[in-house]
């Protein structure tokens, strides 16, 4: 796992994920050499995550170890022998819904299986952590669009709790170890190589084989829907982004969420934008060129009626800000859906 001297190295924990996929050709595009660390759990089907590592092993710059977060003697040796300069934590258990079924395994693969990536980094002394939470955690609060700075105390979900957990001890470690870190806050995410647990997903499976669709909270939903390209580009530009202790409080941008008294940022990356979920439902149709089949349903345990982000943050850091409309995604989605599954 050597690179040469001139290609910056990244490692990037959920390489085969959704959004890891996505980031890592981002980052070969742009000249970096990218180790992928990725555990292939079963959580959902394992051919799509193979699918899309035999892409990525297809580029002189990108290499990769199959292992759990958990088997922190593993992770280790992989960041011991990479030595990146930049880590992005993807990795860890996803799904707002199954974390009602398996709380456990949110707690060992993000709380336990971050707190040994974090030591990894430490040992090492990465130039910057970047590390994925959620929309999640802003949980009960009404306020929208949400900021960053706004009061993220009211998780409604074991998920939410774990993520704002990583969160908290990202914080302990910038300021204990002076490590750089950005925490970046994910909204509803949607496009290529999406994951099959995902709404947009089944949505799409259903309508194509004539099944009826759930529509939670009688369609009555509200989400910030952010392409995955958009996503990206998003976590590509933030680790340019290097966060510093500031001398004091007044020397922190209102409006910015860094720590005054760690290296240590939270960003939100969204499409500042709140859409009704049935218009979502509209766009899928027109894409798919059949309509669904609608079954209306109550409000799910846990679940919130809206998200919506406030991205002024993002733009300020990086000047960028995500923009991809919802029918323009969905196309890209649907063509990629038709092609990969044949139908």
């Amino acid at each position: 796992m050597t690179s040469s001297d001139s290609q910056p190295r990244v490692l990037v924990t959920g390489s085969a994920g959704f959004i890891g996929f996505h980031l890592v050709r981002v980052l070969l595009r742009d000249g970096y050499r990218v180790h992928g660390y990725d555990g292939m759990t079963e959580y959902y089907d394992r051919t799509l995550k193979e699918r899309r590592h035999e892409i990525l092993l297809g580029h002189d710059g990108f290499s990769a170890t199959e292992g759990l977060l958990e088997d922190a003697d593993r992770l280790w040796q992989v960041v011991d022998d990479f030595r990146p300069e930049v880590i992005v934590h993807l990795a860890g258990q996803a799904g707002v819904r199954y974390s009602l079924e398996d709380p456990r395994s949110y707690v060992t693969g993000n709380v336990v299986g971050t707190f040994n990536l974090m030591e990894a980094a430490r040992k090492i002394e990465v130039r910057h952590l970047l590390m994925a939470s959620s929309s999640s955690v802003y949980g009960a609060n009404e306020s929208m669009p949400f900021r960053e700075t706004d009061k993220a105390d009211e998780p409604l979900t074991i998920y939410a709790a774990t993520k704002k957990a990583t969160e908290s001890m990202g914080h302990a470690y910038a300021h204990l170890w002076n490590m750089p870190t950005t925490m970046f806050r994910f909204f509803t995410v949607y496009g290529s190589w999406g994951r099959p647990d995902l709404a947009f997903f089944k949505f799409t499976e259903a309508i194509l084989e004539g099944r009826p669709i759930d529509i939670y909270n009688h369609g009555e939903m509200y989400r910030d829907f952010t392409f995955v390209g958009d996503l990206a580009q998003g976590i590509r530009l933030l680790i340019d982004a290097v966060p510093e202790r500031p001398d004091s409080s007044a020397d922190i941008a209102e409006g910015d969420s860094l720590s005054h008294v760690a290296p240590f940022r939270i960003v939100n990356i969204g499409n500042s934008e709140k859409v009704r979920l049935l218009d979502f439902i509209d766009a899928l149709e027109d894409s798919l060129g059949v309509k669904a089949q609608r079954r209306y349903l109550g409000m799910q345990k846990g679940d919130v009626p809206a998200t919506w982000a406030n991205a002024d943050l993002l733009k300020r850091l990086t000047g960028y800000a995500p923009k991809t409309d919802i029918r323009d995604g969905l196309q890209e989605f649907v063509a990629w859906y038709r092609d990969y599954y044949g139908t």
